[in-house]
């Protein structure tokens, strides 16, 4: 169109020849009067050009499928479009590799451009209705280490108040952690909870809202007194509130957390619980904008169950007693009493420690460790043994974990022919007198220079006398003294 009108200014006005109009345009004479003949200035319409069929149009098809692929995988398992190019030369293509880079980059701006998701509908809930979980995955440093946590998202629904919990991995115990944890924060249980169909709440997945849910955390809906709903195949929309919280939460809180180091996951956890406070009165409500989240939280609370005891979320197994007193779980060893070898004893799983449970109702507290192949003794569940077999404190493996005293005076006695027998009668005074008791006694003889069974037996027998015959404070009696005594020494 510009040179259209140039052509016509040029003849019409200027009064230029048409020759010289079409030189000066660099366009045919014959184009120049062609255009000038129509009465008025009409945009010219060229015939399409019809090229001849690329070569790339017979392998369209095999770019186009292994594009889609591509784009489900992670950006370092994608194939470059040179890999592309050798793949359909291998197959027969004998054009250049431009037309496969143009053609390539044009299908895949196509699928940027094309629109991916349906339309949504907007909902809304009542105060006190309903919350919304879902589990994210986060690094962070822990102990000096860079360690991968799933994180629990819990959200009310009305008031968008919400809760961060962290844990190792996402387990049933974690998941019955995380309610409670959650309900205790915000202040009370709604009625509804929705869900995505998770492994450790759905067992199995039916037809449209046919659910097989798993037993255990039925047990937990029915002790809180709320009614669990799942989200439908591949429609994270239907819990979008804490969907988006997720990803709001990692460019907010951990963003923050993740620039700290941190010396253990307790303290992590604490932290979170006063970050997602601290939030709650910064932002402000989408529905009411004059109003925080803490807020519309304050109104939302009346409308919420009170909670009631925390749910016992233990998960339970059956284990067996190896003859060196350990039991296994998740790839860890742990020692137990060695009264219980070779019996079946119940494991309860708890997010922070291990239950052991024996057949006549014993139970023994384990801390739980997330590493792997580690074994943890407590040289105090094998005394019991060590008096029927004490040549085995030398090298026994659980007594290298005794308290410095102790293995002090265990060096000083095996230097003398029978100090494994002495150093077992006195690791024998342990469950009876408790060890601090054994550890004061033991330091007193230690430096005394006189290393004996008798003298710690002694002298403990000594301190358990003086403890018992001393005084704390003043004693309350109605009775006076009217003569005080006089200290007479002659």
């Amino acid at each position: 169109m510009g040179t259209l009108s140039k052509l016509r200014r040029m003849v019409l006005r200027e009064n230029v020849s048409v020759r010289e109009a079409a030189r000066r345009l660099r366009i045919s004479r014959n184009t120049a009067k062609r255009w000038l003949a129509e009465p008025e200035m009409v945009e010219p319409v060229y015939p399409k050009r019809v090229a001849a069929q690329r070569l790339i149009d017979a392998y369209t098809e095999h770019l186009q499928l292994w594009i889609k692929a591509d784009s489900h995988r992670g950006k370092r398992e994608r194939r470059t479009v040179k890999a592309y190019y050798e793949a359909i030369r291998a197959m027969g293509y004998s054009g250049g590799q431009t037309q496969v880079y143009i053609y390539c980059r044009d299908f895949k701006q196509s699928l940027d451009n094309a629109p991916r998701h349906a339309g949504f509908v907007p909902l809304s809930f009542e105060l006190g209705e309903a919350f919304q979980f879902d589990w994210s995955c986060e690094y962070v440093v822990i102990g000096g280490l860079r360690r991968r946590l799933e994180v629990a998202h819990t959200k009310l629904a009305a008031s968008r108040a919400y809760v961060l919990v962290a844990y190792f991995t996402q387990s049933h115990e974690m998941l019955f952690d995380a309610h409670t944890r959650a309900f205790t924060v915000l202040g009370g249980v709604p009625k509804r909870g929705i869900y995505d169909n998770m492994r450790t709440a759905v067992d199995k997945v039916g037809k449209g809202k046919e659910r097989s849910v798993n037993a255990r955390f039925e047990s937990m809906t029915g002790h809180y007194l709320f009614e669990a709903e799942f989200c439908n195949r591949a429609a994270g929309w239907e819990k979008g509130r804490v969907e988006k919280n997720v990803q709001d939460r990692r460019r907010h809180i951990w963003r923050e957390a993740s620039e700290r180091r941190w010396a253990s996951l307790a303290e992590l956890n604490t932290w979170l619980v006063q970050a997602c406070q601290d939030s709650w009165s910064e932002l402000t409500h989408p529905d009411w904008p004059e109003m925080t989240v803490a807020d519309v939280l304050q109104d939302e609370r009346t409308r919420l169950m009170t909670l009631p005891k925390p749910f016992d979320g233990y998960v339970e197994q059956p284990v067996r007693v190896t003859a060196t007193s350990l039991i296994h779980f998740q790839r860890n060893r742990y020692s137990v009493p060695c009264e219980w070898v070779n019996s079946v004893v119940s494991l309860r799983a708890y997010p922070e420690f291990l239950r052991v449970v024996s057949v006549h109702g014993e139970m023994v507290d384990l801390v739980r460790s997330f590493d792997r192949d580690q074994t943890f003794y407590d040289w105090q569940h094998y005394i019991s043994l060590i008096e029927r077999k004490p040549g085995a404190l030398r090298n026994g493996a659980p007594f290298k974990t005794m308290p410095e005293p102790l293995q002090e005076l265990q060096r000083q006695l095996l230097k003398n022919p029978g100090g494994d027998r002495v150093m077992a009668h006195v690791l024998s005074a342990v469950p009876l007198h408790g060890l601090d008791s054994v550890l004061s006694a033991i330091q007193i003889a230690l430096q005394a220079g006189r290393v004996s069974a008798e003298h710690v037996l002694n002298t403990l027998a000594h301190l358990k006398d003086q403890s018992r015959f001393m005084v704390v404070g003043e004693v309350d009696t109605p009775l006076t003294l009217q003569t005080p005594p006089l200290a007479n020494v002659t």
